[in-house]
């Protein structure tokens, strides 16, 4: 057994009754927006779904400890996603289709930040008022992934069926 991921999945689904998926990743955008100060900034379309919907947790060293899940518990809070500082993503979901759709663009979108803040140039941002409102329209659609989850696997289905057994 993966004890660290124990460890992180358990403090989540001990706190959550409304997840029943968690995503757990190291990606590398991800892990370098993890290692900046400012954390995540949603800069492109794809990112406003998380605009205020993103928590943080501090670096512990490996989670090993068992002690740190009420800790990851409270870090997460009511929110559909963690940036675990120098550390990697999370992502939670009611499926599985809502998690991995919701890494998905998490990632994209800190990669996305990676080759905005690379140019050297000015950002512009949305209004604090029309980041929210996005983030709103976001909530008020499909659950992440409907759409998505769907395509995916008949992907898959195209290349090999064996996962399905």
């Amino acid at each position: 057994m993966n004890f660290t991921g124990f460890v992180i999945h358990s403090a989540i689904y001990n706190a959550r009754e409304d997840v029943n998926c968690i995503m757990h990743s190291h990606p590398r955008a991800g892990v370098a927006v993890s290692a900046l100060e400012e954390g995540f900034v949603p800069l492109i379309q794809d990112a406003f779904q998380f605009y205020n919907r993103i928590s943080y947790h501090e670096y512990e060293g490996l989670s090993l400890d068992l002690d740190e899940r009420e800790r990851l518990a409270a870090s997460l809070g009511d929110n559909p996603v963690m940036i675990m500082r120098n550390h990697g993503l999370l992502t939670t979901g009611v499926t599985v289709a809502e998690a991995y759709t919701r890494m998905y663009y998490l990632e994209l979108s800190c990669q996305a930040q990676l080759d905005i803040l690379s140019m050297g140039r000015p950002i512009h941002l949305p209004s604090e008022e029309v980041l929210e409102k996005a983030a709103e329209q976001y909530e008020r659609m499909s659950p992440s992934g409907t759409h998505e989850w769907p395509a995916l696997l008949r992907m898959l289905d195209e290349i090999d069926t064996s996962y399905r057994t």
